[in-house]
């Protein structure tokens, strides 16, 4: 793998959203910055509203389509498979078409797709009404980190997707408890409903303020061919890969938590469903939390290198502590230790995810869109990988949890360590500050 990385970007005031050229006032700058992460924030919301909202109305689909358990579950295999997908065919055609385009054409097919699921009248029309549905929603996460990367460098790029957490972070928690709320009042058809409308709004905000963030001149006009050498160019840069290893590594750690925790903490250590809601919540707030320090305090003023890893370096502790306790080194252990492991491994993703993201795109401004399908497919893949895992030693330990998160956080420590080599000044420079503290 070459170590050059493909191309530098200059940085970047604010831009205004509505596409004019003429500098905004502090005050309607202001506004615009906060219009600009609420449109980004919702795209990036879709893919987990989308999944979450869906999760309490599974037993009902089950028994309404007359369809087995395992069947009703593809519909949430399918779309990932589709969000994982998606991504991998709107990144490439945002760097030819330019974001703007493909973005409302994914938006449209994924809000048709969700109304048709609403009239779903079998679980294999479901099931492929929720691929088509996963591919087009791949367009607003895809999409949504190109462009601030088109936007944004350096420092204001780490912040920004630091910012963004707080919209992502927020989503998986609220999405399952709208569903409940929305089954109390109507049935499963309702939450696609629901989100149909969610969608159509969107869709009509991003129509209305996103105007094009990729000039003509940035664009690349090739076909398939260049799209495939511009990713084996990417995967060839040996630091891009390196990012793109330690965030998909530490994002199939955060889905090893996802999929095991209701089962350990209800099932092993007894917890009723409020306190998994509740410890779920606590969780949640303290990755939105720490991503919020990570952009407003240490960006800026500690290197994000530093901050990535000690970032993996407290996964790997926790997924450590987990792994002891879980395996009876300390004697019998109760919920609350478990549940601060879980809490300094989550919260941890604060540190982990922004800085990938920001590290990676800064090497790759002549192909964000690329980049970015790139980056979000491997995390959906890895992550998918390492769900199954969980459960591999049946259901009467967390060994399997702690083994799956340690071994996940040490693959991207190596990877950090191997590939990326932080330590090499020259390393993963491109678009930070002139003393190095953005990106070593």
């Amino acid at each position: 793998m070459t170590d050059a990385a493909p191309g530098t970007a200059e940085n970047k005031d604010l831009p205004p959203i509505s596409g004019r050229g003429a500098a905004a006032p502090p005050s309607a700058s202001r506004r615009t910055g906060l219009l600009l992460t609420l449109v980004l924030g919702g795209l990036t919301a879709v893919p987990p509203l989308s999944m979450d909202m869906y999760l309490p109305a599974l037993p009902e689909v089950t028994q309404a389509l007359h369809s087995p358990a395992a069947t009703v579950q593809l519909t949430l295999t399918t779309c990932l498979a589709g969000m994982a997908l998606g991504q991998l065919i709107v990144g490439p055609m945002s760097d030819k078409w330019g974001r703007r385009r493909p973005l409302l054409t994914g938006m449209v097919i994924y809000v048709l797709a969700t109304a048709l699921c609403a009239f779903a009248p079998n679980a294999e029309i479901l099931i492929a009404f929720r691929l088509l549905q996963g591919l087009a929603g791949a367009a607003g996460i895809v999409i949504a980190r190109a462009v601030v990367r088109d936007l944004y460098d350096g420092v204001a790029m780490a912040r920004f997707f630091s910012t963004l957490m707080l919209i992502s972070g927020v989503a998986p928690v609220v999405a399952p408890l709208i569903g409940g709320q929305i089954l109390r009042i109507t049935d499963w058809r309702g939450v696609f409903v629901v989100l149909t409308v969610v969608g159509l709004l969107l869709t009509t905000v991003v129509w209305r303020t996103l105007h094009e963030t990729l000039p003509p001149e940035r664009r690349h006009a090739g076909g398939l061919g260049e799209t495939l050498r511009t990713m084996r160019d990417l995967l060839a840069d040996r630091v891009f890969s390196g990012y793109l290893l330690v965030g998909a590594f530490g994002f199939a750690a955060l889905f090893a938590y996802i999929s095991a925790s209701p089962f350990v903490v209800q099932e092993i250590y007894g917890a009723s469903p409020q306190t998994f809601s509740l410890l779920f919540g606590v969780n949640s707030v303290g990755l939105v939390t720490v991503g919020q320090i990570n952009g407003k305090v240490l960006v800026g003023r500690v290197p994000l290198n530093k901050v990535l890893g000690t970032g993996l370096t407290l996964i790997a502790l926790a997924g450590t502590a987990l792994l002891l306790m879980s395996s009876g080194v300390f004697g019998p252990v109760g919920l609350w230790p478990i549940a601060a492991g879980l809490f300094v491994l989550m919260a941890s993703m604060g540190l982990v995810m922004p800085s990938t993201n920001t590290l990676a795109l800064l090497r790759t401004p002549h192909a964000a869109g690329s980049a970015s399908a790139l980056l979000g497919t491997s995390t959906f893949l890895l992550g998918s990988v390492a769900s199954p895992l969980v459960g591999i030693a049946g259901e009467h330990t967390a060994v399997p949890m702690a083994v799956v998160q340690l071994g996940c956080a040490v693959l991207a420590l190596a990877c950090f360590l191997g590939l990326c080599r932080p330590w090499q000044r020259g390393e993963g420079t491109h678009g930070g500050t002139a003393d190095g503290r953005v990106t070593l």
